[in-house]
């Protein structure tokens, strides 16, 4: 992958956006892909939408959402200690101990999540709930921690990017700003080229919360085709109950998910795609929804025929993911191919 790439990649799981708080990513990714495209809009209800006009009268979405999982201040006690609330699915139990950060009105306040020490637990003690946490600020009082942050304000993990060996990347919110970055360097692939369809890329928002923003832009734009892509988990750790959640590894390639949520023949033109290309690829079984923009896609209007892309990714929904470059450039490749093809013969069925 590009420096550039991994540049971006960096500062957009560094910048904060929870469902509803999206914009600051959306500003970066207009101003990045503004010169690859004939139009760049931020619509009304947030999504970011780029229209690159192909050859045909055929209309490709890809999608990918921009928010992520995180916090929201929801009470100040008298102490000054910060009682909050979750956006989207995070595990409590991982919490304890942590450090985030609190944005306020362009500030950036640093915090922890208390813990009490194992001294002081009582055997036995009931499952933490998220009302049982609180948020350290270094607040003397209620007066003191209101100087410094407000009920609304939004809390996301403490920001993170590293790199270990095997072209492995730990950040935070890679769920799915990976997605986004696939779509980015897709457009940058074609930049010296028109794509036979007319490219709509959007860069969704709400997903963590109910899929909203894929409602709202699939109806808007009206695809022919749309091609999702976000993280799926990877299952190549200890304990992994492969029986169930499959054998999903990083740096294998992209994931090709089959199932319902999905036209099985624009999965198997993805497939072969790869073949013809020779990119790795791996096959998830997903026979019910994929919980994705790809289910609100799916059933929008009078029915969309749909795809998924999804990056392997280790520990979802926790303060550090890790994904492979690897298998992001295999999922850019697919799709910069998928973009240079006729999309009439995707829209049929495969009989089997």
């Amino acid at each position: 992958m590009e420096r550039e790439l991994i540049n971006l990649l960096k500062e957009l799981t560094n910048t904060p956006s929870p469902s509803g708080f999206e914009f600051p990513v959306q500003n970066i990714l207009k101003m990045y892909i503004e010169p690859f495209v004939d139009e760049c809009y931020i619509d009304i209800h947030g999504n970011l939408v780029a229209y690159k006009k192909g050859l045909s009268n055929q209309n490709l979405m890809l999608i990918a959402h921009s928010d992520e999982i995180g916090f929201m201040v929801k009470y100040i006690d008298e102490v000054g200690f910060i009682r909050f609330s979750k956006i989207g699915g995070i595990d409590v139990n991982l919490l304890q101990g942590l450090k985030v950060t609190i944005f306020h009105y362009g500030e950036k306040i640093q915090g922890l999540i208390g813990k009490k020490p194992i001294h002081l637990k009582i055997p036995e003690q009931a499952p933490i709930e998220i009302g049982d946490l609180w948020i350290d600020i270094g607040a003397s009082s209620k007066e003191d921690a209101e100087k410094m942050v407000s009920v609304g304000d939004i809390i996301t993990f403490e920001s993170s990017f590293n790199m270990l060996p095997n072209n492995l990347i730990v950040c935070k919110s890679a769920d799915d700003k990976v997605g986004i970055l696939v779509m980015v360097a897709t457009l940058k692939s074609l930049s010296q080229c028109q794509p036979e369809a007319n490219l709509y890329i959007v860069s969704s928002v709400q997903e963590e919360i109910g899929l909203r923003g894929a409602v709202t832009a699939t109806y808007n734009i009206n695809p022919d085709i749309c091609i999702a892509i976000d993280v799926t988990h990877a299952t190549d750790f200890p304990n992994a109950n492969k029986n169930i959640f499959g054998d999903i590894k990083l740096n294998s390639g992209v994931v090709i998910p089959i199932g319902a949520n999905f036209n099985n023949n624009l999965q198997t033109q993805l497939k072969q795609i790869a073949v013809e290309n020779n990119i790795k690829y791996q096959i998830e079984a997903l026979p019910n929804h994929s919980g994705t923009d790809a289910n609100a896609v799916q059933i929008s209007r009078g029915g969309v025929c749909t795809g998924l892309l999804s990056i392997p990714c280790r520990y979802m929904h926790s303060p550090i993911e890790v994904v492979s470059m690897n298998d992001i450039d295999t999922a850019i490749n697919i799709l910069t191919n998928c973009a240079k093809k006729d999309i009439a013969k995707f829209l049929t069925y495969q009989i089997f």
